[in-house]
């Protein structure tokens, strides 16, 4: 007879009442198990078991202590203390050596000191302290300095508009648009490839602090908050001294703080590289303020207005005989047009700009084709070289493709063949006994020319160092991306001091420097006297030094044969510029020695990913 149960396996389960035993038949069973399995594991003991088994009651508790029992292992007691104590000495030992290493003074190896070029950083952007028009800042640190320009634009009854602020062009107090924006798209250029240099320079801020004042006087100029306008406020003061003695900022030689006589505003209605100008100079600044989005987006919106100003009223600032003719005269918009639309695109994305600043038609009109004497010759006038070097960087990292991809290799070839023109076995420009690259072909001023090559040159190599690049050709010949840097070097050592005069060019630099500075502030005493307008012209025909150091004053320089005369009444020689600071500074950075290379991405954060557009099918085949 059988009982069935469930199977947890899915079975019946069967139990035979027949083959079920009683306990008694399994306690036997069970007491022959073990029998067994004594007699099968009986085997000799070993002596330290043995010791345990026959050890008497007195002594098996001596023996146990000469052994301790891990639970899987049985050891000596002796060597587990000697083990125990040998890593005990040793943590402590180790603990002690810390403990000593630790609080012995360290001798660390100083921080080298800073470089020439980071030392004449620091002064450079001070010049741009010194020229603030406006009530200045407490910490503005130019002692010699006050608020100054306060009813500029107010005091012009044909303008009432607030023109305060901004910064002095140059040893006068005229307050000119066009080489001030260029200037601040120098200084924002310079921040977004290297603003890691300026961090470890200690100067990041001082610089943004710069260039967010001239983006705010910039601001004020035409109506920002509106799409379209008509008009921009192009010039405060007037320099002309053609009409007689009539008390302007040329004819009075006064202390900006002192002056009272009038000082009217050029507006201009058509002024289309004085439009795109400023244009560039605030799309560079929003990309600096990229973090602050509020005020980069003021930015971009005055960028755009302004240049679709230049695009609508065609025409120059400078033309017509203008005074601003007479000191910063325009020769051309187009140049204007690739630079700005090329800093608009970088600023928005937007990439109906860069089918401007890429249209071949615009490159013929701006001279990317025809050469001449001054081509690769960058400046406040002609900015093609500047924005060939932008859009190369753009090749390099992008690599856009196709529609843009032609007209870009056109212009990294045209930016490798003017960097070939810098270099001194080509005879595309002269050079000075004392080594300096002559790119306006001997005329005065040199200096503003040749710290503009020597910053393209150094952004350009460390932009082929950053694509793996090692270099580049000149013809058949290949040259590395060090003869481009050494080029920089060469120049910028020339104007820190290494020249046939053993001067160096930028004020409060080196022992020897310029101390009669063409510059109104500087020459004039702070005394509290109020000197009139020809009241002044004592202090600018004194052959005495001036009263005031100007701190990081680049001067115009030397002659084509290396000469210099430290006269205050020659502004040839002697007289610093905003334009030729802005382009100072840029080179220094680039060439500091704080830390390698460019930023390869932050000048792209507003451009969307690429995606190349198919070039059209080609045409369909006819027999």
């Amino acid at each position: 007879m059988s009982m069935y149960g469930r199977d947890p396996w899915g079975g019946p389960l069967e139990i035979s009442h027949a083959d079920s035993a009683t306990d008694d038949e399994r306690s036997r069973t069970l007491h022959d198990i073990d029998r067994a399995a004594l007699s099968a594991s009986s085997r000799p003991l070993d002596e330290t078991q043995q010791s345990w088994l026959l050890a008497g009651p007195g002594d098996q508790g001596t023996k146990k202590k000469k052994y301790v029992d891990l639970g899987c292992l049985i050891v000596s007691r002796k060597i587990f203390l000697w083990t125990v104590g040998s890593l005990v000495a040793a943590a402590v030992l180790a603990g002690f050596v810390t403990l000593i290493v630790k609080t012995v003074p360290r001798h660390h190896r100083p921080k080298p000191p800073p470089d020439n070029y980071t030392l004449a950083l620091h002064k450079a952007l001070m010049f741009f302290n010194a020229q603030r028009s406006g009530p200045l800042p407490k910490h503005n640190n130019v002692s010699w300095r006050g608020n100054s320009g306060m009813k500029d634009g107010l005091s012009d009854p044909a303008v009432r508009r607030n023109l305060v602020g901004g910064f002095y062009d140059a040893g006068d107090a005229i307050k000119f648009n066009f080489p001030a924006s260029f200037a601040m798209t120098m200084l924002s250029w310079s921040v977004i490839e290297y603003s890691a240099k300026y961090e470890a320079a200690g100067e990041l801020s001082h610089v943004k602090e710069l260039i967010k004042w001239g983006a705010d006087y910039l601001l004020k100029t035409f109506n920002s908050s509106a799409d379209t306008i008509d008009r921009i406020a192009a010039q405060v003061g007037q320099g002309d001294t053609s009409g007689g003695p009539t008390p302007n900022d040329h004819y009075c030689w006064m202390r900006p703080e002192d002056i009272d006589y009038p000082r009217p505003v050029y507006e201009c209605h058509s002024c289309s590289d004085l439009a795109a100008e400023m244009a560039a100079a605030l799309a560079a600044a929003s990309i600096v303020f990229k973090d602050s989005k509020t005020y980069s987006q003021k930015l971009v919106h005055g960028a755009t207005t302004l240049f679709k100003f230049s695009r609508d009223q065609r025409g120059r600032y400078s033309a017509g005989g203008s005074d601003p003719s007479l000191f910063y005269n325009s020769t051309s918009y187009w140049d204007e047009y690739v630079w700005g639309g090329t800093w608009m695109y970088l600023a928005t994305g937007n990439t109906s700009y860069l089918q401007l600043a890429t249209h071949p038609k615009l490159a013929k009109h701006a001279g990317a084709f025809w050469g001449g004497p001054d081509y690769g010759v960058f400046s406040w006038d002609n900015k093609l070289t500047g924005a060939q070097v932008l859009l190369s960087r753009l090749r390099l990292f992008l690599s856009p493709g196709y529609p843009y991809e032609e007209i870009l290799r056109t212009f990294h070839n045209q930016t490798g063949i003017v960097m070939c023109s810098y270099l001194p076995i080509f005879k595309s420009f002269n050079r000075t006994k004392g080594g300096l690259i002559q790119l306006n072909h001997g005329r005065p001023q040199p200096l503003q020319y040749v710290v503009n090559a020597a910053f393209l040159a150094t952004v350009y190599s460390d932009y082929l160092d950053a694509a793996d690049t090692p270099g580049w050709y000149c013809g058949p010949n290949f040259f590395s991306t060090d003869v481009l840097r050494n080029f920089a070097k060469s120049q910028i050592d020339y104007i820190l001091g290494n020249n046939p005069q053993k001067m160096s060019y930028i004020v409060g630099f080196g022992n020897r420097y310029p101390k009669h500075v063409h510059h109104r502030g500087a020459s004039i005493p702070k005394n509290g006297v109020k000197y009139n307008c020809k009241g002044g012209w004592k202090w600018r025909d004194t052959h005495k030094p001036n009263p005031h150091t100007i701190i990081g004053a680049m001067v115009a320089g030397p002659d084509k044969h290396d000469g210099f005369h430290d006269v205050r009444t020659n502004y040839n020689y002697t007289e610093p510029t905003l334009a030729g600071n802005a382009g100072l500074v840029a080179a220094l950075v680039a060439l500091s020695s704080e830390s390698n290379g460019v930023d390869k991405n932050t000048i792209f954060s507003a451009v969307p990913p690429m995606t190349p557009t198919p070039p059209p099918p080609p045409a369909p085949w006819k027999p």
